[in-house]
């Protein structure tokens, strides 16, 4: 599960906890420094040293103490640069490159005083110029230093505290809901990926707006003839030149990666080796419940959720009389889903092999999703004020951001299809904004219109997702096992060995013995179990998930988490009291990676002894213990009269409890 990168940094940080001591107080050190602090990740690092803390690999108050100090030090050098340079800190290098992150630090000290120093600390980009716009202000030390101390020992605290339950609770997630971490965080990672991509590409070009149009005037005069096209883009008594030379800046970079794409799938004729492995990791996190996630966030590009507020957006357009933007809205629309539906035809792209017939490159619910959310905040953005205007790409590129991965995670595409329906969308949008922008000057009347549109997919999307989830995941399915082994070989013979012993984890505390074997359907042996005081306990879904959060609930009502075999979901879930309170045994089974000869559907099964834990008494988990075969010597016993058979497995010890359901 962890890389072996994060295993050897783990191996390191315990072997020298006084150095993993030194790590954390650079961070904090550097991230507290003016200017220096801008391009450093606290966040994500500090979250990861939390880990190691929760984790045991750290010392809580020591990491707290280092980062602690080095945020007081950190803010102690800026704070002495901006008094040994004063008012003249504007001027200085490096300072004068970023005077708006001066001047918004400078207002929120003014407006706040001392407690501007305990506010800048959680306030982002701003937090590393405080301390120097005080010095620069002559802030006395006796109203600084308290101040920047209790920002400094907070701050660590609360900056640490979410690694630091995540890793403290990850052992007991992770034994039986690993795999749903994982998806969730990668999720969560993606989406606050295209979040910043989105905002701080925004943020860098209007910073430079000015600048770039000046720069591009002087091209334009000193080449006259094709300046002329530039100066079309960019003309300075137009306000809107800022907006169509970012259009075109980020047109001329889009579209030199969308034609790099495309001339590397068509040269190949092949997934790429990226796609492929991206496609086996996706595989390997597919767990029930992030499968019902996911497949209600992939069916937001369905045409049965965008259709309906491109409509009403189209119709609303053509009421108010807006015919031009009526016509580069449905222009957006028709002309990138035939472009779609012609590069899908003719680029011959194998299908992953957990997608049906009709998936190709370019992902089209991907690149429709892009053309609409995109092209729609090229109509709106304009009528926000300042840095609001950011808004809808973020919206728009959060939202693809999300269906791109939920549909790599079910496997409907390769990373090519979906990255390649991205940036055809963009390359889309941005030629066809470029045209609206450079022709329609007029104001929009956008608060009625966004509410219409984002309300109009926000109500499609919640009736249609949940009537999607059962069919999407039918239609995604993993592939169905290849190998066939013949019926009295498996019974009679050694057949039965090539079947895994445990399952498949990096973590051993997860590799749990596949101890049972079953031919045959499960309804005879369920009947038999059910009889013999078993109980059969549906799969969990996010309803019964959340209920882990009651600390009222009796134990005995709640779920065991589902589990995974190789991407598959459990086929049954069977439990029972065990010896003592707090103690269940279940049996786990799935479909086998194999087939008998003769049809006979065939199992792999876990039997498992688990027990009641509470991770810091904010949710109940049936964790797994150290089994002493009980829940195996349970089972076997329950079967009494079924046709049974024993033996060790030679790639693990444990002994095979082989049983036929089917009367034979």
């Amino acid at each position: 599960m962890p890389s072996a990168w994060f295993d050897n940094t783990v191996a390191w940080i315990s072997a020298h906890p006084v150095a993993a001591g030194g790590l954390v107080f650079l961070i904090a050190f550097c991230d507290a420094m003016a200017v220096v602090g801008i391009v450093v990740p606290a966040l994500p690092l500090l979250f990861a040293v939390g880990a190691l803390v929760g984790l045991g690999h750290v010392s809580g108050p020591y990491a707290i103490a280092c980062a602690a100090l080095g945020a007081l030090l950190g803010d102690a050098l800026s704070f002495w640069i901006g008094h040994r340079w004063g008012p003249h800190l504007r001027d200085h290098w490096p300072f004068r490159r970023y005077p708006q992150l001066l001047d918004r630090g400078e207002a929120l000290f003014r407006r706040h005083g001392s407690k501007g120093i305990v506010i800048a600390r959680y306030v982002g980009a701003v937090r590393p110029f405080v301390p120097a716009v005080a010095g620069m202000l002559r802030m006395p030390l006796r109203r600084y230093v308290p101040a920047s101390a209790f920002a400094a020992l907070s701050w660590a605290a609360i900056f640490l505290a979410p690694g630091w339950i995540f890793g403290a609770s990850y052992d007991a997630v992770a034994a039986v809901a690993d795999r749903l971490v994982l998806a969730l965080l990668a999720l969560l990672a993606v989406l606050a990926l295209a979040w910043a991509g989105v905002l701080y590409t925004w943020r860098w070009f209007a910073d430079r707006a000015d600048a770039l149009l000046a720069r591009a005037l002087r091209w334009s005069r000193a080449h006259p003839r094709l300046g002329r096209y530039a100066v079309a883009l960019i003309d300075p008594n137009r306000p809107e030149s800022a907006s169509l030379a970012l259009l075109a800046a980020c047109l001329l970079a889009i579209g030199w990666a969308w034609f790099a794409l495309l001339a590397t799938v068509v040269a190949r004729d092949a997934p790429l080796l990226l796609d492929r492995k991206v496609h086996s990791v996706m595989l390997s996190l597919r767990n029930p419940l992030a499968d019902r996630l996911m497949a209600a966030l992939a069916s937001l590009g369905d045409a049965v959720v965008l259709v309906p507020a491109c409509t009403l957006v189209l119709g609303w357009l053509l009421w108010r009389r807006r015919f031009i933007a009526a016509a580069h809205w449905l222009g957006a629309l028709a002309f990138g889903l035939a472009l779609t539906a012609w590069l899908g035809a003719v680029v011959e792209m194998p299908r992953p092999p957990t997608a049906p017939a009709g998936f190709g490159f370019p992902s089209i619910s991907v690149t429709m999703a892009t053309i609409a959310f995109g092209f729609f905040a090229i109509l709106i953005a304009r009528e926000l004020p300042g840095r609001r205007r950011v808004w809808p790409y973020l919206l728009g590129g959060g939202l693809v951001a999300l269906l791109g991965f939920a549909r790599l995670y079910l496997g409907a595409h390769w990373l090519s299809d979906v990255v390649g329906g991205a940036l055809l969308g963009i390359v889309w949008l941005l030629l066809l904004g470029l045209a609206y922008r450079r022709h329609v000057a007029r104001s929009l009347w956008m608060r009625p219109l966004a509410g219409l549109f984002y309300g109009a997919f926000a109500v499609a999307a919640l009736w249609h997702a949940p009537h999607a989830i059962d069919p999407l995941l039918a239609r995604f399915r993993p592939p169905a096992p290849a190998t066939v082994l013949a019926v009295d070989d498996w019974w009679q013979g050694l057949a039965w060995r090539a079947l895994p012993a445990r399952r498949n984890e990096r973590d051993a505390s997860r590799r749990w013995p596949l101890d049972v074997q079953l031919a045959g359907p499960l309804a005879p042996l369920q009947a038999r179990l059910q009889a013999r005081g078993w109980r059969v306990q549906p799969q969990a879904d996010w309803v019964a998930t959340l209920g882990l959060l009651d600390e009222d609930r009796d134990p005995a009502t709640q779920p065991v988490l589902p589990a995974t075999l190789d991407a598959e979901a459990e086929a049954l879930l069977l439990r029972r009291p065990g010896a003592r309170p707090g103690q269940v045994h279940v049996l786990r089974l799935w479909r086998a990676p194999a087939l008998l000869d003769d049809g006979t559907p065939l199992w792999l099964g876990s039997t498992q002894t688990l027990h009641y834990t509470r991770p810091f008494d904010a949710f109940g988990l049936w964790q797994p213990e150290a089994d002493d075969g009980g829940a195996h010597l349970a089972l076997r016993a329950a079967l009494d009269g079924f046709a049974l058979r024993e033996a060790p497995h030679p790639a693990s010890g444990n002994v095979v409890l082989r049983v036929r359901s089917d009367g034979r």
